[in-house]
């Protein structure tokens, strides 16, 4: 296996939280527009995107006024204010989008009302339940609960205590954080839940974001600083099926077995004695 820094091109990167981001918003957008969600752009290339109940609005903002590029909410009614508040930076793996954004579309595909009211009965533990399985270690503090896998290049906290709703809805603070990088706390990338986000959906995101699945990147669009921390490994070509082995072996021998050399055809050439012709009678 060659090292990393030797590997160019097309690869495999593992873990997702120091795979940085694709910059492209098609593989979190394309389960929600499977579920039925509307989508309208805007003259500068943002996308906004709707609920078939128009209960969950999404936002996907490339050109937008800061670094959230997704800006996701529930409303218990359709055109009344906002329950509950998710969004992910630019730096974000997409995959840990998506893992969000299924779920929601999950919801909608069964009928649900859980992607707007879910997080009433739910509680911190779930979560970091599927981070402890994963082998993160949790931390439980009296202002904030915390976790983070062994490199310690993510971390995942909640914070405890009454928080203002305003303020959360305006993304001026936040009851659940998660970022990643290989500058440790300091985080490359970052997303935020509020209070009432349901609980299955942040669940839903804990569980890609410690799965330890690799994803595929060009290298050079990596962070500088997380390849070393990551594993990294070349995208190989797919073996070839017993079908294509059998095809390539069947051009190979057309094209190199010789083919018979016939000789050159005789030409006859006949000489053609044209008729007489008798001399026409004058009449006298």
């Amino acid at each position: 296996m060659p090292a990393a820094e030797e590997i160019d091109g097309d690869v495999y990167v593992s873990p997702v939280y120091l795979a940085g981001s694709t910059y492209t918003g098609d593989p979190a957008l394309r389960p929600l527009l499977d579920a039925g969600f509307t989508i309208v752009h805007d003259d500068v290339a943002n996308a906004y995107l709707s609920s078939p109940d128009q209960k969950v609005q999404v936002g996907w903002l490339p050109e937008g006024e800061d670094d959230c590029l997704w800006r996701i909410t529930g409303h218990g009614r359709p055109f009344t204010p906002p329950r509950w508040l998710a969004t992910f930076d630019h730096y974000t793996p997409v995959e840990v989008v998506a893992a969000f954004t299924t779920a929601l579309a999950e919801d909608q595909a069964h009928d649900s009302s859980g992607s707007v009211h879910g997080g009433l009965g739910g509680t911190k533990a779930d979560p970091f339940l599927a981070l402890m399985e994963a082998g993160w270690r949790v931390n439980h503090g009296p202002y904030v609960s915390s976790s983070h896998p062994p490199d310690r290049h993510a971390l995942v906290s909640y914070s405890h205590g009454r928080m203002n709703h305003f303020d959360e809805i305006n993304d001026q603070r936040s009851r659940w954080t998660i970022s990643g990088g290989a500058s440790g706390y300091s985080s490359e990338w970052l997303g935020t839940f509020t209070t009432h986000t349901p609980t299955h959906l942040i669940t839903a995101t804990m569980n890609r974001l410690a799965d330890t699945t690799p994803v595929a990147r060009y290298k050079e669009h990596l962070p500088e600083r997380n390849r070393s921390a990551s594993h990294i490994t070349p995208v190989k070509p797919p073996a070839p099926s017993p079908l294509d082995i059998q095809r390539t072996a069947a051009a190979r021998s057309r094209s190199t077995v010789a083919r018979p050399v016939l000789p050159a055809p005789t030409l006859v050439y006949r000489t053609t004695t044209a008729p007489s012709v008798s001399a026409p009678m004058r009449h006298r």
